[in-house]
């Protein structure tokens, strides 16, 4: 997890928006991004929510519009702490996400959980995986409906903070969902309506939107890992976790990645881009800054595989999925995927010498995107320039 750049001067303001409505690419900029792509412009999940009539408090509707279907999600519920001293939620705990200060590192963190029944568990102790960022570390730690947790901090972290949430469990709220599927050229995707993202997350209690849409020219490609759970039961259900987290408890107001990747090879969308353009671009091919590679976003498109990939890889539908995915990307943006590239941000103009593919701990010291993960960064290059 990473800390965005400082907002730029008059960035790209969008619309608040309730279901992803995008149209075509425009021509021109289409044939300047070397690719002629073609976005369908909805997303399709089965639905759920029949004999509901809960209204969303997003959308303000309690029944389908035209060309969409009303998919029934829970309200994701979280509660915040600071330091070490014992937590109890009034739900069942999910998911417990961590921030800290100091050091990337998490050797000395622990956490307890505590059951449903007020019984205590053992220590265990805190992943060393993370996707850390230049100011700390942060981890999301899958708990399995535990009612409360105590933490012991990594030796030299400061400012300890944690978020007890909870994606699966709470009141039914409606999303409007469209009801076909959301592809480019042929690569499927979920859009942000159909995991259940939460538009209200990216705006202030007075209505502004938290970290405006910003868009630069593509540069480079980025692979991280969520440094999850593996064989996780439900993914969707994490995917809106890591939104809370980021959006709320980092404070930037969105999911730090521009795409995510689960076990099955299902491609979600991540950052809020508008509607105008295909998921992470504007209608002008620009992407929209994001917050996975902190000091390095702007024109840095970034990609997480949902799992800890440390001592395994991907799965075979992972890594498929996200093959076609680069290998689109790349396409569209007319790059060569095995260069060797000069990175420049646009906001101030650093420099980072870095693979086009790059994985996270080519930008910073950090253990992303795992060390089996990066090392099939070579042939992810291969398999897609081929």
């Amino acid at each position: 997890m990473t800390v965005p750049p400082s907002t730029p001067t008059n960035p790209s303001h969008r619309a608040r928006s309730r279901v992803t409505r995008r149209g075509l690419i425009g021509a021109a900029g289409a044939v300047a991004a070397g690719a002629a792509l073609t976005p369908v412009v909805m997303a399709n999940t089965s639905s759920d929510s029949a004999g509901s009539d809960t209204t969303d408090a997003e959308s303000g509707t309690n029944g389908s519009t035209a060309g969409t279907t009303a998919e029934a999600f829970p309200k994701t519920r979280a509660k915040e702490a600071t330091g070490e001293a014992p937590v109890e939620a009034a739900f069942p705990i999910g998911y417990v996400g961590l921030r800290w200060a100091g050091t990337r590192e998490a050797a000395g963190g622990g956490i307890r959980l505590t059951d449903a029944d007020g019984g205590t568990g053992a220590w265990k102790s805190l992943s060393a995986s993370g996707c850390s960022d230049s100011n700390g570390g942060g981890l999301l730690i899958s708990v399995d409906k535990a009612s409360g947790y105590e933490l012991k901090a990594p030796d030299g972290a400061t400012g300890l903070r944690s978020l007890a949430i909870d994606t699966t469990q709470g009141p039914t709220r409606k999303v409007a969902v469209p009801t076909d599927t959301t592809r480019v050229r042929g690569v499927a995707y979920l859009s942000r309506a159909a995991w259940g993202a939460d538009e209200s997350l990216r705006f202030k209690e007075d209505g502004t939107e938290n970290t405006p849409t910003a868009y630069y020219p593509f540069q480079t490609l980025t692979v991280h890992h969520t440094a999850t759970v593996n064989d996780d039961p439900d993914p969707a259900a994490t995917v809106r976790a890591i939104y809370q987290l980021h959006a709320i408890t980092n404070d930037w107001g969105d999911i730090g990645y521009h795409f995510l990747i689960d076990e099955a090879g299902t491609i979600y969308e991540g950052r809020y881009s508008g509607d105008d353009g295909i998921p992470a671009h504007d209608a002008d091919s620009k992407l929209v800054t994001a917050f996975h590679a902190a000091g390095f976003n702007s024109g840095n498109l970034g990609i997480a595989l949902l799992g800890t990939l440390v001592d395994q890889g991907p799965t075979d539908a992972a890594r498929t999925a996200l093959t076609r995915l680069v290998r689109v990307l790349t396409r569209f943006h007319g790059v060569d995927p095995k260069a060797q590239v000069t990175y420049t941000n646009p906001i101030n103009g650093t420099t980072r010498d870095v693979p086009e593919i790059s994985g996270h701990r080519d930008w910073m010291a950090t253990e992303c995107p795992g060390a089996v993960m990066y090392g099939e960064l070579a042939a992810l290059r291969d398999a897609v320039a081929g």
